[in-house]
């Protein structure tokens, strides 16, 4: 049973996640926290962040993590297997059809009114993950990485790797110190 929940969880997230893997993380987390309750919304922020401090597709390294915590390494490779299989499906079937109908207004219209919904996805996943943050670390210590993180992306152009590193550097080595 395990494994075609994690088969379902994973497919479906990943079959509706428009845009790749950001716009998938607010549905996998819909599963994994709140439909099946593998997780709580804390691990589930803390699994988040090491799989953005690794390399490769975010969803994929959700799905693993996800699917070795409830089932081993056949979860893994479930879990895996369905975050990688709409896509698959998708690019064979849909970039044919796209090909063929790229000029047609109902495709360009498709494709650029769905860009809001995954805004307001994206925001309320950021909204939820505040408060989380805000929880463990206080609203101080939150506000201050989140605008050293705004300028050191937008203002002094440092890439977004770089910030994760620093920001993991910062948590290892000086929030242990002051008592977080």
């Amino acid at each position: 049973m395990i494994y075609w929940q994690l088969f379902s969880a994973f497919f479906v997230a990943n079959l509706l996640g428009y845009g790749g893997g950001p716009a998938s993380i607010p549905l996998i987390q819909q599963e994994v926290v709140d439909h099946y309750g593998w997780m709580t919304n804390e691990q589930f922020v803390d699994m988040l962040a090491m799989a953005n401090a690794l390399p490769g597709p975010i969803s994929t390294k959700i799905a693993a993590f996800a699917g070795y915590q409830q089932a081993g390494w056949l979860g893994v490779i479930t879990a895996t297997a369905a975050t990688v299989a709409p896509s698959a499906i998708a690019i064979v079937i849909l970039l044919n059809l796209l090909s063929r109908f790229k000029h047609s207004p109902a495709v360009k219209g498709m494709t650029l009114l769905v860009q809001p919904v995954i805004a307001v996805m994206m925001i309320m996943l950021t909204w939820e993950f505040s408060h989380v943050s805000f929880e463990s670390i206080g609203y101080v210590q939150s506000f201050l990485i989140a605008t050293a993180a705004w300028l050191a992306m937008v203002k002094w152009k440092i890439h977004p790797a770089v910030v994760i590193v620093a920001a993991f550097i910062y948590g290892g080595l000086v929030l242990p110190h002051i008592g977080l």
